[in-house]
Protein backbone atom coordinates (compact mmCIF):
# COMPACT_ATOMS: atom_id res chain seq x y z
CA UNK A 1 0.00 0.00 0.00
CA UNK A 2 1.11 3.27 -0.92
CA UNK A 3 2.00 5.74 1.61
CA UNK A 4 -0.25 9.28 1.54
CA UNK A 5 0.77 12.04 -0.27
CA UNK A 6 0.36 15.62 0.65
CA UNK A 7 -1.56 17.79 -1.80
CA UNK A 8 -1.57 21.54 -1.00
CA UNK A 9 -4.28 23.56 -2.48
CA UNK A 10 -3.74 26.70 -3.37
CA UNK A 11 -5.90 30.03 -4.11
CA UNK A 12 -5.21 31.61 -7.34
CA UNK A 13 -7.35 34.93 -6.00
CA UNK A 14 -7.06 37.22 -3.17
CA UNK A 15 -10.13 39.67 -4.60
CA UNK A 16 -12.65 40.42 -1.85
CA UNK A 17 -15.98 38.46 -2.51
CA UNK A 18 -13.66 36.19 -5.02
CA UNK A 19 -15.34 33.15 -6.12
CA UNK A 20 -12.24 31.03 -5.61
CA UNK A 21 -13.77 30.56 -2.46
CA UNK A 22 -16.83 28.76 -3.40
CA UNK A 23 -14.47 26.69 -6.22
CA UNK A 24 -12.24 25.56 -3.28
CA UNK A 25 -15.33 24.56 -1.25
CA UNK A 26 -16.23 22.50 -3.62
CA UNK A 27 -12.89 20.75 -4.49
CA UNK A 28 -12.44 20.01 -0.91
CA UNK A 29 -15.20 18.34 -0.63
CA UNK A 30 -15.18 16.30 -3.58
CA UNK A 31 -11.25 15.64 -2.55
CA UNK A 32 -12.19 14.00 0.67
CA UNK A 33 -13.51 11.00 -1.73
CA UNK A 34 -10.05 10.26 -2.28
CA UNK A 35 -8.24 8.03 -0.01
CA UNK A 36 -4.84 8.55 0.29
CA UNK A 37 -4.34 11.82 0.42
CA UNK A 38 -4.03 14.65 3.12
CA UNK A 39 -4.89 17.88 2.01
CA UNK A 40 -2.91 21.65 3.03
CA UNK A 41 -4.85 24.41 2.00
CA UNK A 42 -2.51 27.29 1.00
CA UNK A 43 -4.24 30.61 1.02
CA UNK A 44 -2.21 33.73 0.10
CA UNK A 45 -4.19 35.54 2.51
CA UNK A 46 -3.76 33.43 5.38
CA UNK A 47 -0.30 35.15 5.31
CA UNK A 48 0.80 38.71 6.00
CA UNK A 49 3.07 37.92 3.30
CA UNK A 50 5.21 41.44 2.75
CA UNK A 51 4.77 43.53 -0.73
CA UNK A 52 8.30 42.30 -1.53
CA UNK A 53 10.13 39.05 -2.06
CA UNK A 54 11.91 38.56 1.41
CA UNK A 55 12.83 34.97 2.26
CA UNK A 56 13.73 36.01 5.95
CA UNK A 57 10.39 37.61 6.31
CA UNK A 58 8.63 34.89 8.70
CA UNK A 59 5.52 34.86 6.87
CA UNK A 60 7.05 33.55 3.82
CA UNK A 61 9.29 31.33 5.85
CA UNK A 62 5.96 29.89 7.25
CA UNK A 63 4.49 30.07 3.56
CA UNK A 64 7.60 28.05 2.16
CA UNK A 65 7.47 25.53 4.98
CA UNK A 66 3.75 24.69 4.03
CA UNK A 67 4.93 24.17 0.52
CA UNK A 68 7.94 22.39 0.96
CA UNK A 69 6.11 19.52 3.08
CA UNK A 70 3.75 19.30 -0.18
CA UNK A 71 3.90 16.04 -2.39
CA UNK A 72 2.23 17.99 -5.09
CA UNK A 73 0.12 20.87 -5.78
CA UNK A 74 -3.39 22.20 -7.23
CA UNK A 75 -3.60 24.98 -8.21
CA UNK A 76 -7.33 26.62 -8.10
CA UNK A 77 -6.92 30.04 -10.28
CA UNK A 78 -9.19 32.21 -12.09
CA UNK A 79 -8.41 33.68 -15.60
CA UNK A 80 -8.27 37.69 -15.61
CA UNK A 81 -7.53 39.73 -18.69
CA UNK A 82 -6.44 36.50 -20.05
CA UNK A 83 -3.78 35.63 -17.31
CA UNK A 84 -3.25 34.49 -13.76
CA UNK A 85 -3.13 36.80 -11.12
CA UNK A 86 0.03 39.36 -9.82
CA UNK A 87 -0.80 37.37 -6.31
CA UNK A 88 -0.35 34.12 -7.42
CA UNK A 89 2.95 35.10 -9.39
CA UNK A 90 3.74 36.59 -6.70
CA UNK A 91 3.72 33.48 -4.13
CA UNK A 92 5.32 31.16 -7.72
CA UNK A 93 7.70 33.54 -7.87
CA UNK A 94 8.81 34.23 -4.21
CA UNK A 95 10.29 29.83 -4.02
CA UNK A 96 12.37 27.86 -5.96
CA UNK A 97 12.96 24.93 -4.56
CA UNK A 98 9.68 23.96 -3.68
CA UNK A 99 8.44 23.21 -6.14
CA UNK A 100 10.99 21.25 -7.89
CA UNK A 101 10.31 17.65 -9.34
CA UNK A 102 6.43 17.88 -7.98
CA UNK A 103 3.22 17.93 -9.99
CA UNK A 104 1.00 20.60 -10.21
CA UNK A 105 -2.85 20.04 -11.53
CA UNK A 106 -5.12 23.63 -11.77
CA UNK A 107 -8.47 23.66 -11.55
CA UNK A 108 -9.77 27.21 -13.24
CA UNK A 109 -12.65 28.60 -13.59
CA UNK A 110 -13.93 31.98 -16.14
CA UNK A 111 -15.47 33.63 -18.88
CA UNK A 112 -15.94 31.31 -21.84
CA UNK A 113 -12.66 29.90 -21.88
CA UNK A 114 -13.13 28.47 -18.19
CA UNK A 115 -9.72 30.04 -16.93
CA UNK A 116 -7.58 27.74 -19.80
CA UNK A 117 -5.67 30.71 -20.80
CA UNK A 118 -4.28 31.34 -17.46
CA UNK A 119 -3.29 27.73 -17.13
CA UNK A 120 -1.61 27.47 -19.96
CA UNK A 121 0.79 30.52 -18.85
CA UNK A 122 0.92 28.95 -15.51
CA UNK A 123 2.65 25.88 -17.25
CA UNK A 124 5.25 28.07 -18.96
CA UNK A 125 5.66 29.47 -15.35
CA UNK A 126 6.29 26.21 -13.40
CA UNK A 127 8.04 24.09 -16.68
CA UNK A 128 10.75 26.84 -15.21
CA UNK A 129 10.14 26.09 -11.93
CA UNK A 130 11.19 22.65 -12.82
CA UNK A 131 7.83 21.05 -11.78
CA UNK A 132 5.56 19.16 -14.04
CA UNK A 133 2.02 19.99 -14.99
CA UNK A 134 -0.89 17.43 -15.36
CA UNK A 135 -2.28 17.81 -18.86
CA UNK A 136 -5.83 17.09 -17.30
CA UNK A 137 -7.48 19.78 -15.86
CA UNK A 138 -11.30 20.95 -14.53
CA UNK A 139 -12.04 23.98 -15.98
CA UNK A 140 -15.15 26.16 -15.16
CA UNK A 141 -17.05 28.08 -17.47
CA UNK A 142 -19.64 31.06 -15.95
CA UNK A 143 -18.59 29.87 -12.26
CA UNK A 144 -20.46 33.14 -11.10
CA UNK A 145 -24.24 31.10 -12.35
CA UNK A 146 -23.08 27.52 -11.34
CA UNK A 147 -21.62 28.29 -7.87
CA UNK A 148 -23.80 28.74 -4.56
CA UNK A 149 -22.38 30.72 -1.71
CA UNK A 150 -21.47 27.23 -0.23
CA UNK A 151 -19.53 25.75 -2.75
CA UNK A 152 -22.07 23.54 -4.36
CA UNK A 153 -21.68 23.21 -8.22
CA UNK A 154 -24.90 23.45 -10.23
CA UNK A 155 -24.50 20.16 -12.98
CA UNK A 156 -21.43 18.73 -11.81
CA UNK A 157 -21.21 15.86 -13.66
CA UNK A 158 -18.81 16.81 -16.07
CA UNK A 159 -16.52 18.50 -13.67
CA UNK A 160 -16.58 15.34 -11.09
CA UNK A 161 -15.07 13.35 -14.41
CA UNK A 162 -12.84 15.87 -15.23
CA UNK A 163 -11.77 16.02 -11.37
CA UNK A 164 -11.22 11.73 -11.52
CA UNK A 165 -9.01 11.98 -14.52
CA UNK A 166 -6.65 14.18 -13.35
CA UNK A 167 -6.67 13.22 -9.89
CA UNK A 168 -5.69 9.45 -10.76
CA UNK A 169 -2.99 11.34 -12.73
CA UNK A 170 -1.50 13.96 -10.15
CA UNK A 171 -1.93 10.89 -7.60
CA UNK A 172 0.24 8.71 -10.20
CA UNK A 173 3.19 11.46 -10.34
CA UNK A 174 2.99 12.58 -7.04
CA UNK A 175 4.20 8.75 -6.41
CA UNK A 176 6.56 8.44 -8.78
CA UNK A 177 8.18 11.69 -8.18
CA UNK A 178 8.58 11.47 -4.67
CA UNK A 179 9.75 7.98 -5.04
CA UNK A 180 12.53 9.87 -7.81
CA UNK A 181 13.32 12.67 -4.98
CA UNK A 182 13.75 10.07 -1.92
CA UNK A 183 16.28 8.32 -4.40
CA UNK A 184 18.31 11.41 -5.56
CA UNK A 185 17.02 14.60 -4.63
CA UNK A 186 16.17 17.05 -7.38
CA UNK A 187 19.14 19.78 -5.77
CA UNK A 188 21.68 17.46 -6.05
CA UNK A 189 20.98 16.85 -9.85
CA UNK A 190 24.50 18.68 -11.20
CA UNK A 191 24.05 20.60 -14.15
Amino acid sequence: MQAAIKIGVIYGSIREGRICDRVVKWLIRQLTLYPQIDLEIIDPLDFGLPARHDSDHPEMVRLASRLNAADAFIVVTPEYNHSFTAALKFVLDAFNEPWHGKPVAFVSYGGISGGLRAVEQLRLVFAELHAVTIRDTVSIVAPWNRFDEDGSLEGPEDALKLLARMMARLQWWAHALSAARAERPYRNIAA
